[in-house]
């Protein structure tokens, strides 16, 4: 052992630094590169490592990218070359055999450099990391020091993707969510939706199918994160296409219960309340398995229960289209599942009679009002810890 070797806390605290750096630090164009020289700088002396270069597999063969030495390593290395697929093979190795060693080219008379080489893959690109190693070098030390290395990058720039990924798919849903409610003559409109995750499965649509109309539609489909939130690009760009051609309510929620079948996504259900609203207070709609809207005026409070199955079980379903009549005043009140079913410290609902009470008691406020209300009441329900299920509500007021 050599160096801080001798003192095997040192160097496991050394290695852990480096590792936290690697997972910390912010990525840039020369992010590995900049590691690259770090490990040759803190490393070199105590793992005899005295030269190293990046390869980056182009086609079918690797390019030379980087290196700490130009005088030495090949341009370039076939990726179907025995010495490529052994770490391919193993993900790190060390080249003992003068053979393998021929294809990074190094000198003939450099007899005591021995290559190791990482392989860091990602589904963008893939790497070969090539370190130089002088007579001396001890196999497990230097395992040790390449895998662990190999797994923090690798991790590291997973993470990097997947965390783009991830925020693209935040763009794409806060795209379909409405930005503001239409204005609408004699309707006083107000929808919000919170993720539990970055992304979610609950969503809720404002359509103007033509004048005089307009419809309102809010729904849930199964599970949460990525997948859901897939799920939900699909249905609501299908509603979107079905509306805008005329199509009646529950043929138009028949068509999506098609595409939610086809779906191969983890999340395969949607429950769905979908209606149309005349400026004169018509509303005729269909409720596929979706937790009940209500409306409230004065004290009087009426439920518009399911009017079919929820989406997606099933590939031909009965779906029927029902109707009541908005009064001046009225409230309805549209809402998730991730409202009435969170939970208390003590691990009680906070259940549908106390969001119904919240509606009766505010039922003066406007739309807006009785929504943010609802959503800090029920926050607060949940002792104000993060949010464990989507959460959405959607509120109407006829004026």
């Amino acid at each position: 052992m050599r160096g801080d070797l001798n003192n095997p806390k040192t160097f496991s605290r050394e290695l852990d630094a480096l590792l936290k750096k690697i997972n910390n630090d912010a990525t840039h164009e020369n992010f590995i590169s900049s590691i690259f020289v770090e490990l040759e700088q803190n490393f070199g002396k105590d793992l005899n490592i005295v030269d190293g270069c990046i390869y980056d597999l182009r086609d079918k063969e690797f390019v030379k990218i980087y290196s700490l030495n130009e005088n030495q390593w090949s341009k370039k290395i076939q990726l179907n070359s025995p010495a490529i697929q052994k770490v391919i093979k193993h993900g790190s190795y060390i080249f003992n055999d003068i053979g393998l060693r021929s294809y990074f080219d190094l000198a003939d008379d450099v007899h005591n450099i021995t290559p190791a080489a990482i392989t860091i893959n990602t589904p963008e690109r893939q790497l070969l990391l090539v370190f130089a190693l002088l007579d001396g070098w001890i196999r497990e030390e230097i395992s040790l020091f390449l895998n662990a290395v190999r797994m923090a990058l690798t991790f590291r720039l997973f993470s990097d993707i997947m965390d783009s990924e991830l925020q693209q798919a935040v763009q794409i849903q806060k795209s379909l969510l409405p930005r503001s409610a239409p204005k609408i003559k004699g309707y006083d409109i107000y929808g919000k939706s919170i993720p539990a995750t970055l992304v979610g499965g609950d969503f809720y649509e404002y359509f103007e199918p033509e004048e005089g109309n307009f419809g309102i539609s809010i729904g849930d489909a199964s599970g949460h994160g990525l997948p859901a939130a897939l799920l939900v690009r699909d249905v609501v760009i299908g509603l979107r296409m079905g509306l805008a051609s005329e199509y009646k309510l529950a043929y138009t929620v028949k068509k999506l219960n098609h595409v939610i079948q086809q779906s191969t996504y983890a999340s395969n259900f949607v429950s769905l309340f979908l209606a149309e609203i005349e400026n004169n207070g018509h509303c005729f709609y269909v409720n596929a398995g979706h937790p009940a809207p209500f409306l409230v005026q004065g004290d009087k409070i009426t439920d518009l229960e399911a009017t079919g199955m929820v989406l997606g079980f099933l590939k031909n379903i009965q779906i029927q289209r029902s109707y009541v009549r908005l009064q001046p005043g009225e409230v309805m009140v549209m809402y998730t599942d991730g409202i009435i079913e969170r939970i208390d410290s003590e691990g009680s609902l906070f259940e549908l009679n106390r969001l119904k009470d919240i509606v009766l008691k505010h039922q003066h406020k406007s739309s807006a009002e009785i929504s943010e209300i609802i959503f800090q009441t029920v926050y607060t329900w949940g002792a104000s810890t993060n949010w464990e299920d989507d959460a959405t509500v959607v509120v109407m007021k006829r004026l």
